[in-house]
């Protein structure tokens, strides 16, 4: 640890999932010897989400075997089950719900994100309606499909959603996906794939109706029965499963001061939080889904994401840097990667897909089921996705970081000569059900401000 570093004093970690606890122990890893708090408004310890629409929706594993693995011991309070409610930035305390005031030294907010609830609570009311983010419901939905529900209606075709389906199928049970875009995953990868993925789905026995939406869930005795779409059809189901992307927590932040708002907490690349006037804070840092952070690679456009690796890798960063001095401190650059598994198929990115103006089938094809789609953005290579052929994902990372020519020369790839570059076709976010899990969200300015100098 430097000479320099902040090694004693007050840590308070407000989100205690997969950032907060890497966070925790990457503190004490590099020798943080002060008071350590973790605050989780769920009453379970740290555990992994990604399973909760994989596996445990398949009944492969139990929802309460999904915690998180211990990297070392972070010899920390442990504060569970109630809610951080504001923060007094002057004061330098986290207000709780419970009415208790934890003063710090220095804040992490990682807080991430919770699903997106049906817009009409009567309705989100009833019985067989779920969402699909916590451990808990994990398990709830997942007795409802050991059940066997006649069919089982998925609202929203992004990543969740579309995992959901393909869990639905390979346990045999009828299901109908609905999207207000024009496909599947196209909020996040673009046409060229979201209609790739359209057939994937539809081959497997997916219901899945592209263009319209869900305007009303109707039920019986309080019991979900079906919806109704925007096209005039019916659909009859007795379980539908809201998968319209995620909202992040931000609220308990209102009024504090800090450039806090539906797309997340601003940071610079080092994790230090800007106030609502873009002036960077040196005590309170943040880190995960929650976070807003510009990226070189990506014109310092403010990126959030809704990645297991960007959590680990920002918590790390965030900790290093709430325990070191300006010189010693360094920036978050990983390039974002996430992962998925559906219909039998590993699809794994690097890069912002939707970033791009073009994409151009690398390797394989469509047809073949295994491919690289590499994307490029104003001539240059900004990401590469990867349909059962993900060992080819780490050259393309290294054509990002390089800002290497799009498309890919010749040794760049096996790319067959009759592949061309085509659009991208990346869609207005405001046309999906579905949110996508990378956003690229402008630069600093979050809403409107009215200025009020001194003495004029």
């Amino acid at each position: 640890m430097p000479a320099e570093a902040r090694s004693d004093g007050r840590i308070v970690i407000v989100g205690a999932s997969l950032a907060g606890l890497r966070a925790a122990e990457t503190l004490r890893d590099e020798g943080f010897s002060g008071e350590l708090t973790l605050v989780g408004e769920e009453p379970h310890p740290p555990y992994d989400r990604p399973p909760l629409t994989k596996q445990v929706l398949l009944g492969r594993v139990r929802a309460d075997d999904v915690g998180l693995p211990r990297r070392r011991a972070v010899e920390a309070r442990w504060k569970l089950g109630v809610r951080a409610s504001g923060l007094d930035l002057y004061g330098k305390k986290v207000l709780l719900a419970n009415g208790e005031q934890l003063p710090f030294d220095r804040l992490l907010i990682a807080t991430g994100t919770r699903a997106r609830p049906w817009p009409d609570p009567d309705a989100a009311r009833l019985d067989g309606v779920f969402t699909v983010r916590t451990r808990d419901d994990a398990g709830r939905l997942a007795e409802r499909f050991a059940a066997g529900p006649r069919r089982v209606l998925v609202i929203g075709a992004g990543f969740t959603g579309s995992e959901i389906a393909s869990a639905c199928r390979e346990r045999g049970i009828e299901v109908t996906v609905a999207e207000r875009g024009p496909a599947p995953l196209v909020g996040a990868l673009g046409g060229t794939l979201g209609a790739f993925a359209a057939r994937m789905q539809r081959a497997h026995g997916v219901d899945l109706r592209c263009g319209v939406t869900v305007t009303g869930l109707k039920g019986t005795d309080g019991r979900l029965t079906g919806a109704e779409l925007s096209d005039g059809g019916r659909i009859d189901a007795d379980i539908a499963v809201i998968a319209l992307g995620a909202v992040r927590n931000t609220e308990w932040l209102a009024g504090s001061g800090l450039a806090a708002g539906p797309r997340g907490v601003a940071c610079d690349a080092g994790c230090r939080a800007f106030d609502m006037y873009g002036i960077v804070t040196d005590d309170i840092f943040v880190a995960g889904d929650v976070a807003r952070f510009p990226h070189p690679l990506f014109e310092y456009q403010m990126l959030s994401l809704e990645h297991w690796g960007n959590a680990v890798a920002q918590a790390e960063v965030a900790a290093h840097n709430m325990i070191s001095s300006g010189p010693h401190r360094r920036p978050h650059l990983t390039v974002p990667a996430f992962w998925s598994s559906q219909f039998g198929l590993n699809i794994k990115s690097i890069g912002v897909p939707t970033f791009s103006d073009q994409v151009v089938v690398a390797q394989g094809s469509p047809e073949e089921g295994r491919l690289v789609a590499v994307y490029g953005y104003r001539g240059r290579v900004t990401a590469a996705v990867s349909v059962n052929r993900s060992k080819w994902l780490e050259h393309y990372r290294r054509l990002i970081e390089t800002a290497a020519p799009f498309p890919p020369g010749p040794g760049a790839a096996d790319r067959p000569e009759s592949a061309e570059p085509v659009s991208s076709d990346v869609p207005d976010p405001k046309v999906l059900s579905h949110g996508p899990t990378v956003a690229l969200t402008g630069h600093l300015p979050d809403r409107r401000l009215t200025l009020v100098r001194p003495g004029g």
